[in-house]
């Protein structure tokens, strides 16, 4: 018997270039390599319908999500809100095919309880609560820093009233501990994230400067270029590149205002792709626990040395393959260390045992469909 599957997503989920949609999009390329007929719906919003999705979904469809006003609630959060839609609701009314929320930010019909006589399963990409906590102290717009914590503290009694109304995949072992500790999840399981790399090929040998890449227009990214360039690099003669989307005109003048850093600006996929291997030190230092940094996981599969803060591997099973420091003072130092030891075949097959195990998306599509069907 056929299995079939509707995924409703929170964005259009390519191009896989971002967190959320590099899960969601090879979630659904590894279920229909297996055979799953997934019915893909997703919400619009800057990021326009794809093609590409048509060739791994029987059918694809598209929602507006709600601006503004009419997105706005006192007791549900804005990013719940502004997807709810009474189409969405139709479409999945259609048949009794079991239903994959993907994040929290779909979830309105399961809050609203229009779910409750299906098989429903929601794959948090964060806790939610706590992501948007970690905006609301890194934003200086006071405007923005109170609609962050506004979205966190309603999102905090979002989260739990819904923990039990469905079975959740968290993708890290500390939000995993969250839902069942904290909000008094039942039914939940770690599922590891779903990734765009097979092979861990980390170049051999030495590079010759040091990494930190992101989109540089979310704050928290900014914040910690700002930090990497004034605290750790600032006496450091070590070449240093900050690559990124959309940065802002004053980290633009800083990167550029060191000697031994410089920024590249919006490149593209293979452009990153290519500072990623060839840096001697990916440094990815976060603000934030919750979730999985695929950047990291890109960084274990393409690069050579990543050198972390605690809040960057915290719950995802990746400390063993990182360096980690806290201080400026602790990564100046392990970045002068690093710098100077060549990535080696015994490095990148220690990183092949641990990546193989967890994140391998057959092993993992497997493990989706045995606790679907």
């Amino acid at each position: 018997m056929d299995k079939h599957l509707h995924i409703v997503a929170h964005d259009v989920p390519w191009p896989a270039d971002y967190g959320g949609a590099i899960d969601v999009f090879y979630k659904i390329k590894a279920l229909h390599a297996l055979g799953v007929k997934v019915h893909l719906h997703c919400f619009t919003g800057s990021r326009k319908p794809q093609k590409e999705l048509e060739q791994y979904c029987v059918s694809v469809q598209y929602y507006s999500r709600k601006r503004k006003l009419a997105a706005f609630s006192l007791k549900v959060p804005y990013i719940v809100q502004s997807r709810r839609d009474v189409q969405l609701l139709k479409d999945l009314s259609n048949d009794q095919y079991p239903i994959l929320l993907d994040c929290i930010h779909c979830t309105y019909l399961l809050h609203t309880n229009q779910l409750k006589d299906r098989k429903v399963f929601v794959r948090p990409q964060n806790v939610e609560y706590r992501y948007y906590n970690q905006l609301a102290k890194h934003e200086t717009n006071i405007v923005k820093k109170i609609y962050f914590a506004w979205e966190s503290r309603l999102l905090k009694g979002y989260e739990r009233s819904i923990a039990n109304k469905a079975v959740f995949w968290p993708l890290n072992q500390q939000d995993l501990k969250t839902y069942q500790e904290e909000f008094g999840a039942k039914r939940a399981d770690f599922l590891p994230a779903f990734v765009g790399w097979d092979a861990i090929d980390g170049l051999p040998d030495k590079g010759c400067f040091c990494l930190y890449q992101g989109n540089l227009s979310i704050n928290e990214n900014e914040k910690a270029a700002d930090w990497l360039l004034n605290h750790v690099f600032n006496n450091l003669e070590i070449p240093f590149v900050v690559a990124g989307k959309d940065p802002s005109l004053p980290l633009q003048t800083l990167a550029h205002s060191h000697a031994q850093s410089c920024m590249v600006i919006n490149p593209s996929n293979a452009d990153m792709e290519d500072m990623v291997r060839k840096a001697q030190v990916n440094i990815i230092p976060s603000f934030n626990e919750t979730g999985v940094k695929l950047k990291l996981l890109h960084a274990l599969f393409h690069g050579r040395h990543c050198l972390v803060n605690p809040q960057a591997v915290a719950g995802s099973g990746l400390e063993t393959l990182c360096h980690i420091a806290t201080t400026e003072q602790e990564f100046k130092k392990e970045i002068s260390r690093l710098f100077d030891i060549p990535f080696t075949a015994s490095m990148r097959a220690q990183r092949m045992d641990v990546l193989k195990s967890l994140y391998n998306n057959e092993q993992n599509a497997r493990q989706l469909i045995a606790w679907i069907y």
